[in-house]
């Protein structure tokens, strides 16, 4: 399975993605000053869990796809590229606005790990975006001749990775991470990298189908 898996490409579209500012890094960041380094990192661990969930949806959908007709699976691959080739564009375009990610002051106080990792578990599955974004990108690495869901598993679990370490130093310098990530020129950089990259991935994708 992991014979002709596209490492360099994978790692670093996930990377950069992990790292742009969204909705898990403000839960991350939000929870942290709440609750201090353990409700951080229980709700790293909560939203990364999400990850699974959307693999598995999304190899549910795959397997279908395949089951079908190869066309419909390079259909997909296709219009997956052309998503990551939006979301490209949709990062250049708030690289350009520059504008600061909005974190809130929260009181510290003592939270239950539980609702910790209810908190990020629920804020990642809720997400649709998440979803989405698997099903366009996963396909881009699946080998038809093998199993969707083992290769899906095995790449979020490459993400659940990545995040966890990613998110894991924002708990530890949250007071620092939190106004990194406000100034808008951190902003622009995150995004104008990923949107760079987004663009030429989907594209590249989309003229080798």
């Amino acid at each position: 399975m992991l014979e002709h898996f596209q490492w360099i490409p994978f790692l670093l579209a996930i990377t950069l993605l992990t790292m742009t500012p969204g909705v898990d890094t403000f839960m991350v960041i939000r929870n942290a000053a709440r609750g201090g380094w353990r409700d951080g990192f229980l709700t790293s661990f909560g939203i990364c869990c999400g990850l699974f969930v959307h693999a598995t949806i999304s190899a549910a959908g795959l397997s279908v796809i395949l089951l079908g007709s190869a066309q419909a699976f390079m259909a997909l691959k296709l219009a997956g590229a052309l998503y990551l080739a939006w979301l490209g564009f949709q990062s250049l375009k708030s690289a350009w606005q520059a504008k600061g990610m909005r974190i809130p002051e929260v009181k510290a106080k003592e939270v239950s790990p539980w609702v910790s990792l209810r908190e990020g578990f629920l804020s990642n599955v809720l997400n649709p975006k998440p979803i989405v974004f698997y099903m366009a990108f996963l396909p881009q690495f699946i080998d038809p001749a093998q199993s969707p869901l083992g290769q899906s598993l095995f790449m979020a679990g490459l993400h659940f990775a990545i995040a966890n370490v990613w998110q894991g130093l924002l708990v530890v310098l949250v007071s620092r991470a939190r106004l990194w990530l406000a100034q808008p020129r951190v902003a622009r950089t995150l995004d104008g990298i990923a949107g760079v990259m987004l663009l030429g991935f989907g594209a590249k994708l989309a003229s080798s189908q």
